[in-house]
């Protein structure tokens, strides 16, 4: 979805129009049942994983790949990691094909080169790389990133997700309606985040988090990667969210690109300087917000990490389109990540994914006791959906195989990434709530709990 798609996307835009354009576009309903997928990976040599590739010769290895017979998009993000984008699919089963025929072709070609792809939210061997890709627009958001911290550039060059589009749902009330599809996204966040949790290595050193990836998202500045206001209604909170949010950058067609400091979107929409924005600026303006869930059209689920093995995407892109696909699925979903939230205690004045229920499942994984139980609910409503949907057999057992090695046991693909000599876990001896706790249990509603 692009807002600056039609003719007009080089004229002035006003303040009423904008409004307008986020009400209507970024949230485009219908009956739920097209998904998609993007699976960024980090690239590695095959025989020293532990080494860095060199720039160059990523550079040379992917300027080839540009000529695969790919029905999904190629790309690559600036610390190199590759990105592949399914195309909308009509099913999850049409969309797994599709991506796993394309890997498949992708992984071939690695392969003749001496590269293998590795999955993690974070590098699992080493720290931020050298920023492959030099062009104006990353040499603005690092700029405007550095502002606030180091996290920027680690998550511009140390980071990998999965990401699982899905429509935006239903006009009309009910499961499968917008405003409960875009309630449900946050509210199961913190859920997702703890299950998937990959990436408790950080510049190549242990991490406090089970999920580093995702405290990096969570430290940058505090409104481009935070949730809108969820006590609105949808369209309302979003278009105020990308409004006032700090423009990261004014592209110019030559030299660097401009990065002002404390422009607000809104604030270039009324006054025209530097120079009048247009809708192509306010599509480009959304690209640089990323909020755990994004509307583009569809729904991105921004929070997943990346997922170690071959086929480790395959299990978070099925449960979560089962749990927000299936009607049945997606009301009981929608009903215990309600009492989850409630359960866990008032909220903090922080949106997601600050707010102590997103801290502590990035930090604790399944160790928290609350999301423990979420997540084995979950998984027995995703396992039933999954079913009656008639998903390929591989990908049940795959959904099932994942059920039984981490969830029921109250673990996390990043429990099994630290080498036994990294010492404790992730995460462990400390408190949910930010608070200190005894070693080995974890603070939930203000009561300790064994983890």
């Amino acid at each position: 979805m692009s807002l600056s798609d039609g003719p007009d996307s080089g004229d002035p835009l006003s303040e009423h129009q904008a409004e307008d354009l986020l009400r209507c576009i970024c949230f485009k309903t219908g009956p739920p049942g097209t998904v998609g997928v993007e699976l960024e990976w980090f690239v590695h040599d095959a025989h020293a994983p532990r080494l860095p590739v060199p720039v160059d010769r990523l550079r040379t290895v992917f300027a080839g790949l540009g000529s695969l017979p790919l029905k999904s998009a190629l790309t690559f993000e600036p610390g190199g990691q590759l990105e592949l984008s399914s195309p909308p699919a009509s099913s999850l089963a049409e969309c797994v094909a599709v991506t796993a025929a394309d890997l498949d072709v992708v992984r071939d070609a690695l392969r003749a080169d001496g590269l293998v792809l590795t999955g993690g939210g974070t590098d699992p061997w080493q720290g931020p790389r050298e920023r492959l890709l030099r062009e104006p627009r990353y040499d603005a958001m690092e700029t405007w990133l550095d502002r606030t911290g180091p996290a920027g550039r680690a998550m511009m060059r140390d980071s990998a997700s999965v990401q699982v589009c899905l429509d935006a749902g239903y006009e009309e009330p009910g499961p499968l309606g917008l405003e409960r599809r875009w309630r449900l996204a946050h509210l199961l966040g913190p859920v997702l985040v703890a299950v998937f949790a990959a990436s408790p290595v950080l510049q190549g050193r242990p991490a406090t988090h089970r999920s580093a990836r995702q405290s990096l998202w969570a430290e940058l500045d505090p409104v481009r990667s935070l949730a809108p206001r969820l006590d609105r209604e949808p369209r309302g909170a979003w278009a105020d969210h990308v409004l006032d949010a700090p423009v990261m950058c004014v592209r110019r067609p030559d030299g660097p690109w401009l990065v002002p400091d404390g422009l607000t979107f809104r604030d270039w929409l009324r006054h025209g300087r530097p120079r009048p924005a247009t809708r192509a600026d306010l599509d480009y303006h959304i690209s640089t917000l990323f909020p755990p869930v994004r509307p583009r059209g569809h729904l991105e689920l921004r929070m997943l990490d990346a997922q170690p093995g071959e086929d480790g995407w395959l299990v978070p892109l099925a449960v979560v389109s089962a749990l927000f696909d299936d009607p049945e699925a997606a009301e009981a979903a929608y009903r215990l990540a309600e009492s989850l939230t409630e359960g866990f205690g008032p909220p903090g004045p922080q949106p997601p994914p600050r707010d102590r229920l997103w801290t502590a499942a990035a930090r604790d994984g399944l160790a928290v006791p609350a999301l423990r139980e979420a997540a084995v609910s979950c998984f027995g409503l995703a396992r039933a959906a999954l079913a009656r949907g008639g998903a390929p057999t591989a990908v049940q057992d795959a959904v099932a195989a994942f059920e039984e090695r981490f969830v029921l046991r109250g673990r996390c693909p990043a429990d099994e990434l630290l080498p036994p000599t990294a010492g404790a876990r992730p995460g462990t001896g400390h408190a949910a709530s930010g608070r200190g706790s005894a070693p080995g249990r974890t603070v939930v509603s203000g009561k300790d709990a064994p983890a």
